[in-house]
């Protein structure tokens, strides 16, 4: 490591690099929880509960109730899972791959932030399609039911019938999350690698 003086000309270069690496892991590490919080609106979307969100400060927007959920499940993951360790070991390994010098922006051209955006929003999908499928086919067999039966009234039954599906479909998933997760923040951490 190069050793830069509190009085040298480099140091303020050298500060904004450091800063802007460590504002880089952190943006990284959030965007693994939206993620996360992407799937959990469009579940809630499918499920019919976007019109229960609340005004969420971190966002500083309004939020459903099944991403909030998928939020907190997320928080504690990442406690659980060492998650904290992960982000030490991040920062540690961004100081072997990108030195202290003024480089700030081929560092960033070295990481590829961009590649991890369009991975996590992938992966929000992918994990939200298991539920999206199930309510799919529960509105599918509502459509049916309301061609075949249409005297019934299918608003009064299909609210119910589909957030029920809905909360079937999150109990089921939710032990499986954590696969997801890690693997979403193991390519978050191999973004530091110099990769």
């Amino acid at each position: 490591m190069p050793v830069i003086g509190f009085n040298d000309s480099q140091a303020m270069g050298a500060v904004v690099q450091q800063v802007g690496i460590g504002l880089a892991i952190g943006f990284v590490v959030r965007l693994v929880f939206s993620a996360v919080e992407l799937a959990g609106e469009v579940v809630g979307f499918q499920m019919g509960l976007n019109f229960a969100a609340f005004f969420d400060p971190t966002l500083n927007a309004q939020s459903s109730a099944v991403a909030r959920f998928f939020g907190q499940m997320t928080a504690l993951l990442f406690v659980v899972m060492n998650g904290h360790l992960m982000v030490l070991a991040a920062i540690i390994q961004s100081f072997r791959s990108f030195p202290v010098d003024q480089n700030f922006l081929e560092a960033l051209g070295r990481m590829k932030l961009y590649q991890l955006g369009s991975d996590l929003f992938a992966s929000a999908l992918w994990i939200a399609l298991p539920m999206v499928g199930m309510l799919m086919f529960a509105n599918l067999a509502l459509g049916i039911i309301s061609r075949v039966a249409p005297q019934m009234n299918i608003f009064a039954i299909g609210f119910p019938i589909t957030l029920v599906v809905g909360l079937v479909g999150i109990a089921v998933t939710l032990p499986m999350l954590d696969q997801p997760f890690i693997a979403l923040m193991g390519r978050a951490i191999e973004v530091f690698g110099g990769g």
